[in-house]
């Protein structure tokens, strides 16, 4: 009787994330409903903070469940998301608006700045942390990049706000799902990828830039510039294989042409598609990162 008792907190426990992502999903679509019924401004706020935060925060949540131990606190991982995610947000911010210019590489050096500016705010908060194995690094970067996708979805969905006519939410509704999506095949994953092989190169307390962690930092770089020109990849795809001789004229000239329902149509594959292959080139990164990494390494024993 004891044992199965034990067995059901357990089983309980560990699915705090769930209801975690259930009950922060419930209220989001509330806010929704009611800032509808009442044209309630004032709630516009609570429905970005809801849907912004609802993934990242639930994957805080398993984290608790699973990772923290007397190294890796519920206090530390906080601190990365919490923390971490804001350093994150403003470092790539100036840097960008600093560095970067429209080119045909903006991408590239947006993938490359978020990322260094992630990993900076990761070792920020992990500068004290006596033991650095390679499961801390992936858990407390993926902390770090889930908050920074927090911080920078909340921006979305406020620009989304400040270009809509009257009270229409369709912009902000259309930005959290999309975002919400996607968020576990961003910034934390490739941000867990980086501090991963961050950690496991550390030595004696210190963290060192070997060969590894820059080729996995400019990989990683590589595979979310690949995200970002998803859309441009999939358009370009679109008129080559459906389009037609007037609208290669005005392509020539500098012009977009109005595509085709087909073409629409087509497009949208393209681009899910394309979403979808650079998030298997991710999550197949993460795999070997953590098979190569973790392998090496001395298990450690979880609280839960």
């Amino acid at each position: 009787m004891t044992l199965t008792a034990d067995r059901t907190r357990t089983t309980t426990h560990r699915r705090t994330w769930l209801r975690v992502f259930l009950v922060g999903l419930a209220l989001w679509i509330v806010s929704l409903v009611v800032t509808l019924l009442t044209a309630n401004a004032n709630l516009v706020p609570t429905l970005i903070l809801l849907g912004s935060f609802l993934v990242p925060v639930t994957f805080v949540a398993w984290a608790f469940e699973r990772w923290r131990d007397e190294h890796v606190t519920a206090e530390l991982i906080v601190s990365a998301f919490t923390l971490g995610g804001v350093l994150g947000v403003l470092g790539a911010s100036v840097l960008e608006t600093y560095l970067l210019n429209p080119s045909p590489w903006l991408f590239l050096g947006v993938g490359l700045i978020e990322e260094a500016a992630k990993a900076g705010a990761l070792i920020f908060v992990a500068r004290r942390l006596s033991r650095r194995h390679a499961r801390d690094g992936f858990i407390l970067g993926a902390a770090v990049g889930f908050g920074f996708a927090a911080f920078e979805t909340a921006g979305y969905a406020f620009n989304a706000v400040l270009t809509m006519r009257g009270l229409s939410l369709s912009a902000l509704v259309q930005t959290e799902l999309t975002r919400g999506v996607l968020t576990p095949f961003g910034h934390g994953l490739w941000t867990a990828i980086i501090g991963g092989v961050l950690f496991h190169q550390a030595r004696a307390g210190r963290f060192r830039y070997t060969l590894p962690v820059v080729l996995t930092y400019l990989w990683v770089s590589v595979v979310h510039a690949l995200w970002d020109y998803s859309h441009s990849i999939a358009l370009a795809l679109t008129f080559l294989l459906t389009g037609s001789k007037w609208q290669y004229q005005l392509l020539s000239r500098g012009y977009l042409p109005q595509p085709t329902p087909e073409q629409t149509r087509v497009f949208t594959l393209l681009s899910i598609a394309s979403l979808l292959i650079v998030a298997l080139l991710g999550l197949i990164t993460l795999r070997v990162a953590w098979r190569r990494t973790t392998a090496t390494e001395p298990s450690i024993t979880r609280r839960h």
